[in-house]
């Protein structure tokens, strides 16, 4: 009965077969997607019981947008639209196939009413969108798994996306979702947020998930925009859910801490003309002091609250970067320290990466070449564009024009974001110009 889902969530406006598509209905429904994509999904998952049936039906619905929109005028609740759409198309595919009985035991909804003792023990969650996080980070499925699957279906990331977050192949990572979602239908995983007692095991995954998510939206891989603040804002919208639901856990206050101290930075950095602006050359004053405040109060709460965990110690790092006055006062010592203490937590190629740029920071440019050395050899990282970029703005410092020159050409054929990609571009011109007969 259903089709296997393409490699990105809903339609591309670009790619429609309408050539005549007027730009504010292909705008207006590439925002809907942006917007509204986990919204729809999340709905219509309630009637399909069925993972696969209802990814086809939300494309569906963002397909007859880009038909019907340009004849009736985009409406005024898109996502509304959409989720009713999605959800007449759910409802004739079970009714036509006599599918409703097959698809129940695909996907458990929990619909019971509970009595006295699980109402006490089962937490009220209205959100379609975390019930389905809930559902896509069952322990049955293994924690990568858990992960990407979220990412491709609740936070509408393309499967390339999802396979530049971890750092593997795009078919590694659309085999890797394909059996996830086998796996919830095989298993009759149900459609709930669960009990309390059920929580501790899934909310690391939960926590990695709403991490991943804001990741990508604060420095998205592709695209021609510096942040994508629909990815951001969802991500800091289920974080503040996570929170409410479980107040007293210490990972989720750090990561909210973290999500909130990163993002007051989101205003000063771009340019008015779009370019990037680096964290050096910030306006602070445009940083959002309400954000910051909010995020070191979660952040001391977090850290009284039991032993550091990884998101805390990583918003410790941006808080350290939020109070301090200027780049010139940045205490990099005890940004290397708190890196030190992160790598003992969550060892990763890209913390080292992040803790080698720092020392470079501390101690100079010569000693943080020498520390991102040993991470050329590191495989996880050898698309990694961030790595040579790195080198390349060591290797200018120190006035090694051509080798930063060839650091700069192997960033930008890494970089797949359009406004990192002009950055780049500007740098390399500024070397070029700087080598001998130039």
């Amino acid at each position: 009965m259903t089709v296997p889902a393409g490699d990105s969530p809903g339609p591309d406006p670009a790619g429609s077969p309408a050539g005549d598509l007027p730009a504010s209905v292909a705008d207006a429904v590439a925002e809907a997607h942006r917007r509204d994509w986990a919204a729809v999904l999340a709905s219509t998952v309630r009637l399909t019981r069925d993972l696969d049936l209802a990814e086809e039906c939300a494309q569906d619905a963002y397909t007859r947008a880009l038909q019907t929109w340009p004849r009736t005028g985009v409406p005024a609740r898109p996502g509304g639209w959409l989720t009713t759409v999605a959800g007449n198309r759910a409802r004739d595919l079970l009714r036509r196939e006599s599918a409703w009985r097959r698809a129940l035991p695909l996907l458990v909804v929990d619909d019971a009413v509970p009595g006295p003792e699980d109402a006490a023990d089962r937490p009220v969650i209205a959100d379609d969108r975390l019930r389905l996080v809930f559902t896509c980070c069952h322990p049955a499925l293994s924690r990568e798994a858990q992960v990407a699957l979220t990412l491709r279906l609740v936070c509408g990331l393309s499967t390339a996306e999802v396979a530049h977050a971890f750092l593997v192949q795009e078919s590694t990572m659309a085999a890797r979702i394909t059996r996830a979602k086998k796996k919830i239908a095989a298993a009759a995983i149900p459609y709930r947020v669960p009990s309390h007692t059920e929580l501790p095991e899934r909310i690391d995954a939960v926590c990695e998930v709403v991490h991943l998510l804001f990741t990508t939206g604060h420095a998205p891989p592709v695209g021609d925009r510096l942040v994508r603040a629909d990815l951001v804002d969802c991500a800091i919208r289920l974080a503040r859910m996570l929170h409410r639901l479980l107040p007293g856990a210490a990972d989720v206050g750090g990561l909210l801490a973290l999500l909130l101290l990163v993002d007051a930075r989101r205003g000063a950095r771009q340019s008015a003309s779009g370019g990037l602006v680096l964290l050096a050359e910030q306006d602070r004053g445009r940083w959002d002091a309400g954000g910051i405040a909010e995020g070191v109060d979660l952040l001391t709460r977090a850290l009284s609250a039991g032993p550091p965990n990884r998101y805390a110690v990583q918003a410790a790092i941006a808080a350290v970067h939020a109070e301090a006055p200027s780049w010139e006062a940045t205490d990099w010592a005890e940004i290397v320290a708190l890196y030190d203490v992160l790598l003992r937590l969550w060892p990763s190629p890209v913390v080292e990466l992040n803790r080698a740029v720092a020392v470079g920071l501390r101690d100079g440019p010569r000693a943080g070449l020498d520390a991102l050395t040993p991470l050329l050899d590191e495989p996880a990282l050898a698309t990694y564009g961030y790595l040579s970029a790195a080198r390349a703005d060591f290797l200018r410092r120190l006035g090694n024009w051509a080798q930063a020159l060839t650091a700069y050409e192997e960033a930008l054929a890494l970089t797949d974001n359009a406004v990192e990609r002009e950055f780049l571009a500007r740098r390399l011109d500024e070397v070029r110009a700087r080598l001998p007969g130039s």
